[in-house]
């Protein structure tokens, strides 16, 4: 990179090359808090997803950086873009570090986990600084060879350095609740009847990327109605029928998903201003009581709601449903945090990402 900016050529301007080194960084850190700023609550919610990508990030960074030398007419484009992602990734480290530290340290020695963690790294960076250094004294001799030699190299290691990472974060079992992790434990209680450990859900759960889930049956939403989306008049309903003590509601939504326009039937779940984390449970948990009962007869329901004007009938299973999950509901919730907390969840809070941590308010008549 210093031989792209002109660094030990007689013509070159250190003045020049300080200030498109200044430029480069100065941009990439600006990045960096934006980046910081606009993402904070996803470190919690998608936490290894965020990371892996980050990691992916980084590693073309690299290959940019190897870039430059090639086109020395565009170092400051190349090695900016190259330091943005760098800055981005290191934002990510260290915003989830203390996180998976902390699930590994099961005795609360955090202090102890991360100061193993550090000696790996060094380790690792060390061994990494003597191979290049090993394989630059034996192409010493070959000029091309040596110019060659960062290309071999790069996607080799590269390969092994992510395989490494995404089989690391396979083994991080977060004892922290987000929405998704909370459904997979309330859905495997319904159908099973048991609490399954981090260990179980982190399994099931993976990296989280879009393109694994599949496309669910009726899934479930947290959030607020979105006015550009159809709003079903048993959702109408549903809303009408809402009580002062009540600090959820559930009704169905109808989104147009992609750019195919497919139309996608789900179940939302609204939370009211001053919801605690008790709510929130309840509210999923019902949730998910609902689904259960819509996908007993999933062809019939999702006809009705095709036709947008429900008969009374309709309106009466609708509410029949709501009440049968409440009263389950109110059978469960009782069990169900003291067993998620022998099971090793940490049931203080639920993280919440920005769009689903918007509420409703209750206006007054």
């Amino acid at each position: 990179m210093f031989r792209a900016i002109g660094v030990g050529y007689s013509r070159s301007l250190p003045s020049a090359a300080a200030l498109n080194w200044v430029l480069k960084d100065g941009l990439g850190r600006l990045s960096r808090c934006i980046y910081t700023a606009s993402l904070a609550s996803a470190f919690d919610t998608n936490l290894k997803r965020v990371r892996f990508s980050t990691s992916v990030l980084f590693t073309l960074s690299i290959g940019v950086e190897l870039l430059t030398p090639a086109f020395p007419q565009n170092f400051l484009l190349l090695a900016t873009v190259a330091n943005i992602a760098k800055q981005i990734s290191l934002a990510c480290y260290l915003a989830t570090g203390s996180a998976v530290h902390q699930s590994f340290a099961i005795a609360d020695n955090l202090g102890e986990v991360s100061a193993k963690a550090q000696i790996q790294t060094v380790c690792f960076d060390n061994i990494g600084l003597m191979l290049a250094a090993l394989l630059n004294i034996l192409c010493k001799n070959s000029q091309r060879l040596q110019a060659c030699l960062p290309f071999v190299v790069y996607p080799v290691f590269s390969t092994i350095d992510l395989f490494g990472i995404y089989q690391g974060l396979k083994h991080v079992h977060l004892q922290t609740l987000t929405k998704d992790r909370l459904e997979i434990i309330l859905s495997t209680w319904i159908e099973l009847g048991f609490i399954p450990s981090p260990a179980e859900v982190s399994k099931e759960e993976g990296m989280d990327f879009p393109w694994s889930r599949g496309r669910k049956s009726w899934p479930v939403r947290v959030g607020c109605v979105d006015p550009n989306d159809p709003i079903p008049k048993l959702s109408m309903l549903t809303m009408k029928s809402l009580k002062r003590e009540d600090f959820c509601f559930i009704c169905l939504e109808t989104s147009i998903k992609g750019l195919t326009r497919n139309v996608q039937q789900g179940i939302l779940v609204c939370l009211r201003e001053g919801a605690g984390t008790t709510d929130i449970i309840m509210g999923l948990l019902q949730a998910c009581h609902i689904r259960k009962a819509l996908l007993l007869n999933k062809s019939r329901w999702e006809h009705l709601l095709e036709l947008g004007d429900p008969i009374d009938s309709v309106v009466r299973d609708w509410f029949k449903v709501v009440e049968d999950s409440r009263r389950c509901l109110q059978e469960d919730v009782h069990l169900l945090k003291e067993e998620m907390s022998r099971s090793g969840w940490a049931v203080k809070n639920v993280l919440l990402n920005l769009q689903e941590q918007v509420r409703y308010s209750l206006l007054d008549d």
